[in-house]
């Protein structure tokens, strides 16, 4: 709904590079924690948690802000297993995409061609299949590792963000 306000008030390279920034710092001090998960399972996630992570998922309307990241550090925060957060995420990602994919196309008029309706859903296929891919290298992943490296490369981003526009544009 304020997606254009949103992008006119944030959408800078100081915004998103300290964005970047502070997510990699708080993935590494939730790693670092000694935090103990409450919730080891899907069935102890209450609506109410549910919820709250939600409210999470807000924090990514600010650029830099990735989604999976903000729910994922929420759901982490109020006491899921890194495994529930991830995939807890992911599961959240299907009205969002799907609510801003319509969003898009109603802005946009849906006045395509016949051509462009099939280039649309070949992208659209491919991105679901490679959507696949890397959620189960993820999770994966996230089952024999934690988030660290993700925050030291959010960080590192954030950093070459910031010299690139001060040094260079």
């Amino acid at each position: 709904m304020f997606d254009d306000k949103i992008n006119e008030v944030f959408y800078n390279p100081i915004t998103v590079a300290l964005a970047l920034i502070i997510y990699g710092i708080i993935m590494i001090y939730i790693e670092n924690g000694k935090r103990k998960s409450v919730v080891k399972g899907f069935s102890g996630l209450s609506y109410k948690l549910a919820f709250s992570i939600g409210i999470f998922q807000c924090l990514a309307l600010i650029p830099g802000t990735s989604r999976s990241g903000s729910t994922i550090i929420g759901a982490m925060l109020l006491g899921t297993s890194r495994y529930v957060a991830t995939e807890f995420s992911f599961f959240m990602a299907i009205p969002t995409m799907f609510g801003a994919s319509a969003v898009k196309l109603l802005k946009s008029g849906i006045g395509f061609t016949g051509f462009e309706w099939v280039v649309l859903g070949i992208g659209s296929l491919v991105a679901y299949i490679v959507s696949i891919i890397a959620i189960k290298f993820l999770v994966d992943y996230i089952k024999k590792h934690d988030f660290k490296a993700f925050g030291y490369y959010r960080i590192i981003l954030g950093f070459i963000v910031l010299v690139y526009f001060y040094l260079v544009v």
